[in-house]
């Protein structure tokens, strides 16, 4: 009888604590919803494109649907179009679908890094077509509560071009 007893107690203790512990995709996402709100700042990239180089981007990022997506959203002065991007859990992985202007939705799996301030995503696949290139990899770091950094790898063929934004709290 006392051996049953410590065998629940342990069984439950162990239940409890699995309950408890949040898996690093969790942990990723509600990582990048602490950047939920206004943000602005300059972009640069590599190779150096004219149009974008400099330009003061808009993100605006947004929880929705009861805290199960982050929404994402780049606009620009410069820029007529304004990709999104869902971010979100499926099981044990955080997702992202950007939804491009190039006509097609890639989607990323995401990894937080040990430190808790970089999400790095990697392609997984892709809908639609790939004949005006893709997005084929994100990275967001976390400098502060008002600060943080986001780069795109962005693929035509097998040249790539980065893009990187510098981005600060508007709101």
């Amino acid at each position: 009888m006392k051996l049953t007893r410590c065998a629940v107690a342990t069984s439950l203790l162990f239940l409890s604590t699995a309950a408890l512990a949040q898996s690093d995709a969790q942990k990723a996402f509600d990582q990048l919803k602490t950047l939920d709100g206004v943000w602005q700042g300059p972009a640069t990239t590599i190779p150096p494109m004219p149009e974008m180089q400099g330009d003061i981007m808009k993100v605006s990022l947004r929880t929705t649907s009861l805290g199960n997506a982050l929404l994402h959203e780049m606009t620009s002065p410069k820029r007529p179009d304004d990709p999104i991007t869902m971010f979100y859990l499926d099981g044990d992985q955080l997702l992202l679908t950007h939804y491009c202007d190039a006509g097609n939705r890639p989607r990323m799996a995401g990894k937080i890094s040990p430190d808790g301030k970089t999400v790095e995503f990697d392609f997984v696949d892709i809908a639609g077509s790939t004949q005006h290139g893709h997005m084929h990899h994100a990275k967001f770091t976390l400098i502060d509560a008002d600060h943080h950094t986001e780069e795109w790898t962005y693929m035509m063929g097998d040249h790539a071009v980065n893009a990187h934004f510098d981005l600060q709290r508007a709101k």
